[in-house]
């Protein structure tokens, strides 16, 4: 297998202004791998690539795109190649949710999170993998979650779309087998990032009452897991739990249970966790709220199409 340059190895992350996505970024950075960053706000991509040029001398280039767009995928592919960049590492890392029951949510929203979930996760590995087998190396993380393990009532469509990440990305890990190219699925449980103020499910049980993840250990779980060739990994003892309850139990009952921590929380409004303990995430949400005026969800004030490309 050819040695990595690091001077010349770029590590193309989509969903890098918040969350997992971000502390994923400063890890690369921080060995010395160059960044493509990839979100779809201009001005808070602009913000992250600064604070990460100042943690690093790597070669950090911004691109914005909004992967809700079916012909993004096959764009920020082009632009890429237009730079003369290949990419070694593609992190698929943005995606979103919606809470509520499918019947209530408007089906455009759903559309869109199938569409940067799936469509543009798929699109992208096809696009970035073919010039990895060209050049016989290169990594993929694929960024699943333990909700693609199990179902999840008041997050059916996102718990769906984590189930297909997670059985794409390991039948491909051993479709590779015999190359000098891995794929990684990481699986985190509930983390404490800006993924529930995006799906409307902060008031939740999950968000207002448990206990999360920091997007600092399930990403460094993920890099680790990435850069040794893992084919998955679940992130944290609370979520390996988790996925073991739900093979050990009858979907039924596995349905049952996880509804019951996506209900409403019973605490008022001023009692539980209102905001992100993630700096990053906290100051996505701020700019967010910048920008609707205070409204939650994301960038988009419309009941359809309230996601950006970030990450969970």
């Amino acid at each position: 297998m050819k040695a990595t340059n690091k001077k010349t190895s770029y590590a193309l992350i989509t969903g890098a202004t918040s969350g997992i996505g971000y502390e994923l970024a400063k890890l690369f950075a921080r060995d010395g791998y160059n960044l493509v960053l990839i979100s779809r706000s201009e001005e808070r991509l602009q913000q992250v690539a600064g604070e990460l040029r100042q943690q690093s001398a790597v070669d950090i280039i911004p691109l914005v795109k909004d992967l809700f767009n079916p012909n993004a995928a096959i764009e920020l592919y082009e632009a890429v190649k237009q730079k003369g960049i290949d990419v070694e590492f593609l992190v698929n890392d943005a995606g979103q949710g919606e809470w509520g029951k499918f019947i209530d949510i408007e089906l455009e929203r759903s559309l869109d999170i199938i569409q940067l979930n799936i469509v543009s996760l798929v699109s992208l590995t096809k696009y970035f993998l073919t010039d990895m087998i060209a050049n016989n190396r290169g990594k993929i993380l694929q960024l699943g979650s333990e909700a693609g393990k199990m179902p999840i009532p008041l997050l059916s469509i996102y718990a769906a779309t984590k189930a297909f990440v997670v059985s794409f990305g390991e039948a491909l890990a051993n479709e590779l087998k015999d190359t000098n190219i891995t794929v990684t699925v990481l699986l985190p449980g509930a983390s404490d990032t800006d993924f529930f103020h995006k799906a409307h499910a902060e008031n939740t049980v999950t968000y207002k009452e448990e206990k999360l993840a920091t997007a600092e250990n399930v990403a460094k779980d993920g890099y680790d897991a990435l850069m040794s060739g893992e084919s998955s990994v679940i992130s944290g003892a609370k979520a390996k739990l988790n996925v073991l309850k739900s093979k050990l139990m009858p979907d039924e009952n596995t349905a049952k249970s996880t509804r019951k921590i996506m209900e409403p929380s019973d605490k008022s409004i001023e009692k539980g966790r209102v905001r992100s303990d993630h700096a990053p995430s906290r100051a996505e949400r701020e700019h967010i709220n910048q920008v609707t005026g205070g409204e939650s969800g994301d960038y988009s004030t419309s009941n359809s199409n309230k996601g950006s490309s970030y990450e969970l």
